[in-house]
């Protein structure tokens, strides 16, 4: 967005959205697209699509000692530096100052936060992938959690209608468990990659690798104000080419173009108003981040699009005589059922041969390798519940060589200049159960500088994802080897929730209100016009990445609100 609207004076809207990041984004262009005049309020500050993306265009020689950060500096971003990603000067301004924004933890949990306009749909790591029928009835057939109140087909139409709006590479491979999609063309593999997956079809009738499915422009397709990618891998700087979706770069200016949008940036949600007489939510109260006022806006619908743990932090914080436990929160669900995708467990190893062959450019995905895990039969069922699939790649950026003890001057200078060796690696992205002591709660002893109380974790992995975590690596240094590579090694490095960045759940959807916060549509059951469409409905985790489906999702709750409104049902 080139610019936003905001009037001070006017505290009534149709509705209101709170959070501008992937679920916020697609909530705010269907309402508005609707004709629903809607308030949009983000905690965080501004960001103008391209002009405020300040290291998009500078060199890795650009920043002083080569991107990292002092130890003051990294100071206070301890618990966002986890990652080991994000704190470097390329895009550690994208992530909260954990001193000012303050978690505690009884068991570490690893909450990546950035608050700003356009939240983690400026970070995330774009793989898009559908649940499928076996994701939504999984908590029904092994008896984890609830059972989904929606099918596949019921939200087939909507990865549709997302997919292609924002733009996903990628190739139909015709497996019931990664349903086909909307697709523009894959991003080819490299030769070490198709090396690998000729070799994979070769050994194994069930593994199929494919080129990562992401959320990038990658034809000349018209895109409205976005163009295809440039394979310069600086994505987490911000894109000024539009070229992977965002909400900045695609779903905000099109909310905006309706006329029907209104953008308030640094607006802490803290409370949702409750009308015991009406069995409604009438608005939100709002604290201003930079002078600490005190607001209230007034809506006919409300949506939460404000992250997992965050939605469900103002949930909580709504407490009134009708639910003293915090808004709908009936079935004690609030803040349970907190999953994640387990990862940081795979193998590596080095290859012989490509020596004359290199790739052009940076291409932003390597490879994905579905599950094979139990999907009925024999042959592939294990001793633990759910599955796993791979992401990975290849490249030539072992510089082993560079540092050797035997390589001095002028032979260290020319073995700079050559590409290293070929290298392939893979790392399992496992599903987490839904487990009901696996669980946020706030503590009003310790305020953050707002006043508002702090969010504590318990929650970890349990032996099924353990158990998980061993086939997961196993199965890789097998395929590795099998594949011809050399030197294959096991990776099997520490790992606590919140790592994958994927926290869901907290505010589940349900058939039973009696077991659950959220009907089929996203609405509290006991509240029908609020929505929750971020990672917090989330029933069951499946083991691909989830914002896909959050996005399906927030825009069908959208389109349905939109449609009671004007029947005057909200």
């Amino acid at each position: 967005m080139s610019k936003f609207y905001y009037n001070e004076e006017q505290a009534s809207y149709d509705a209101i959205v709170i959070g501008s990041g992937i679920s916020g984004g697609w909530a705010a262009k269907e309402l508005c697209e609707n004709g629903v005049k809607t308030l949009m309020l983000e905690r965080g500050r501004m960001v103008n699509h391209i002009t405020d993306y300040p290291t998009a265009n500078l060199d890795d020689w650009d920043f002083p000692n080569n991107g990292e950060l002092s130890r003051e500096e990294m100071a206070k971003q301890e618990k966002q530096a986890r990652t080991g990603y994000t704190i470097r000067a390329q895009s550690n301004f994208w992530f909260v100052n954990d001193l000012e924004h303050p978690y505690n933890e009884t068991k570490r949990f690893d909450w990546m936060r950035g608050y700003h306009v356009g939240g983690r749909s400026l970070l995330w790591g774009r793989h898009s992938y559908r649940f499928s029928e076996m994701d939504f009835t999984a908590n029904r057939d092994d008896g984890h959690g609830v059972d989904w109140p929606v099918r596949y087909r019921d939200i087939a139409p909507w990865y549709d209608k997302v997919e292609s709006y924002i733009g996903v590479t990628g190739e139909n491979l015709g497996l019931s468990q990664l349903p086909d999609g909307k697709f523009e063309p894959a991003m080819e593999l490299n030769c070490l990659e198709q090396h690998v997956r000729e070799q994979l079809e070769e050994h194994f009738d069930d593994r199929h690798m494919t080129p990562g499915r992401v959320a990038h422009i990658n034809s000349d397709k018209k895109f409205e104000g976005r163009m295809r990618c440039q394979y310069r891998d600086r994505c987490i700087r911000g894109c000024p080419f539009g070229a992977y979706f965002s909400s900045n770069s695609s779903t905000l200016p099109a909310a905006e173009r309706t006329g029907n949008l209104t953008l308030r940036p640094d607006a802490i949600v803290h409370e949702i108003l409750y009308d015991p007489d009406t069995k409604k939510a009438t608005g939100v109260k709002v604290i201003d981040r930079v002078t600490k006022e005190n607001f209230e806006f007034k809506a006919k619908v409300i949506f939460l699009c404000a992250s997992s743990i965050a939605s469900t932090s103002i949930l909580m914080q709504s407490k009134s005589d009708r639910f003293p436990n915090g808004m709908g929160n009936d079935s004690d669900q609030l803040g349970r059922n907190i999953m994640d995708h387990h990862m940081d467990a795979g193998a590596s190893g080095k290859f012989d041969g490509f020596e004359d062959k290199y790739y052009k450019g940076r291409k932003p995905v390597g490879i994905y390798l579905p599950r094979f895990r139990n999907l009925g039969g024999s042959s592939n069922t294990k001793t633990f519940k759910r599955g796993y699939g791979y992401q990975g790649g290849a490249s030539r950026g072992n510089w082993e060589e560079t540092i050797s003890e035997l390589s001095h001057g002028k032979a260290l200078k020319e073995a700079i200049l050559k590409p290293g060796g070929w290298s392939f690696g893979m790392s399992g992205f496992g599903e987490v159960l839904p487990y009901e002591d696996n669980r946020m709660t706030l503590d009003y002893n310790k305020l953050d500088k707002w006043g508002l109380p702090t969010v504590t974790f318990d929650a970890e992995l349990k032996e099924n994802e353990f158990n998980m975590r061993k086939d997961i690596i196993e199965q890789a240094v097998d395929m590795l080897t099998k594949a011809g590579l050399r030197d294959v090694t096991p990776q099997d490095d520490p790992y606590a929730l919140g790592l994958g960045i994927h926290e869901m759940g907290t505010a589940r959807m349900g058939r039973n209100p009696l077991t659950s916060v959220l009907n089929g549509y996203n609405q509290i059951h006991a509240v029908k016009n609020v929505y929750v469409t971020d990672g917090a409905f989330m029933t069951s985790a499946s083991c691909v990445n989830p914002s896909l489906t959050y996005m399906a999702f927030s825009a069908r709750a959208a389109n349905h609100a939109a449609e009671q409104l004007k029947k005057g049902r909200l």
